[in-house]
């Protein structure tokens, strides 16, 4: 018996080069060669105009406003001058080094809880006893610290606050808002559905002024709420509608077949939901979810319409210096930065963790 020939196969493609990289992503048409051709001219022209502004000729070390308007590039001897105002406000100034710790502290207990092996009860804990020092350094009062009034709060303290806490509270509000709008009791749903779509109907600006100016109004007399913490409740509860469409998006994809094994394992709801459904659901949310973080964490500067000291509000008090005025450009690049070191963060961080959940799909 002859043995059956096997199918021919085709060879295995040669890995390419840059040259054929190059031809096949940036010269494979016309258009593609056009567009190419533009945008190589308009970074010629803007790159070295940027890098000569930035760095270059810009002035590093002047000590005074009239120096440094001699530079004819970037004046980030303002920066260096009113940098402690731009991160911490109107902070008492001798005391500047508390704020600077409790962000230090802040930020180490988020990449606490990026890191996986740390994914346990204690990090709880450890949350508890960073939130308690936080508290302490910010308001003082014990253990010899003078007490600071959070009206005195500002800068970069009050952005990781605002988008921490917002984050933190959002997330498990949302989610319950996406399973209550998913329930089959009636009640339940018709709160949730009315409660996303009222909120998802108007802009942040909107709650932060009702939160201001309206909710005050509303309050028992001689009972008033901090407008900081207004301004966060506002912040929780707008990012927390749009957690939950994105939530029920996902809990959508799942497929049915997952519910029914569930229900043939004699499980409860919450223990399917908790167990398979859920996990599931968030696994595939998690660009969108991610890009509701970051847009959050921008959309903090938006407190300063309501008088809060934040990173915003903090550059133009450091700008209205009649001293140093004229640098508005400086002083908005380096809050640029700031934000985009934390969202760039964000980001990794999330793709990163995509792509460790998505191993056990992979070849």
């Amino acid at each position: 018996m002859s043995a059956i020939p096997a199918s021919p196969e085709l060879a295995p493609r040669p890995p390419g080069n840059k040259v054929t990289w190059l031809k096949e992503n940036l010269f494979s048409s016309p258009l593609n060669i056009l567009l190419t051709v533009l945008v190589a001219w308009l970074l010629i022209l803007a790159v070295p105009a940027m890098l000569d502004w930035l760095f270059f000729d810009a002035d590093f070390t002047s000590s005074t406003a009239q120096e440094c308007r001699k530079a004819e590039g970037a004046c980030w001897a303002f920066v260096a001058e009113k940098h402690r105002l731009i991160l911490f406000g109107v902070y008492p100034y001798d005391e500047q080094w508390r704020p600077l710790l409790a962000s230090i502290i802040l930020v180490a207990a988020l990449v606490c809880s990026a890191i996986r092996r740390f994914w346990s009860v204690w990090l709880v804990a450890v949350w508890a006893v960073a939130l308690v020092a936080v508290a302490v350094l910010m308001w003082g009062g014990v253990f010899g610290l003078s007490y600071v009034e959070n009206a005195r709060w500002g800068g970069l303290p009050v952005t990781l606050i605002l988008s921490t806490f917002g984050i933190a509270f959002a997330f498990p509000l949302g989610v319950l808002l996406a399973l209550g709008r998913r329930s089959r009791m009636p009640a339940i749903k018709s709160l949730c559905v009315v409660y996303i779509e009222l909120i998802r109907g108007v802009p942040l600006i909107s709650l932060l002024f009702m939160s201001s100016v309206m909710l005050p109004l509303f309050l028992p007399e001689g009972f008033s709420i901090d407008k900081l913490l207004r301004a966060q409740i506002a912040i929780i509860l707008f990012a927390a509608a749009y957690i939950a469409e994105t939530v029920r998006g996902g809990l959508q994809s799942i497929p049915k077949g997952q519910y029914e094994g569930a229900d043939s394992l004699g499980l409860t709801y919450w223990q399917q939901t908790r167990l398979i459904i859920l996990p599931q659901a968030l696994k595939v949310v998690i660009p969108p979810l991610v890009g509701i973080f970051i847009a959050l964490f921008k959309d903090t500067s938006l407190v300063v319409i309501i008088g809060i000291f934040d990173l915003t509000q903090a550059a133009k008090a450091a700008i209205a210096d009649a001293a140093w005025r004229g640098f508005s450009v400086e002083a908005y690049v380096f809050i640029a930065v700031i934000y985009f070191i934390f969202c760039y963060a964000i980001s990794r961080y999330s793709q990163a963790l995509e792509r460790h959940l998505d191993k056990g799909y992979q070849r």
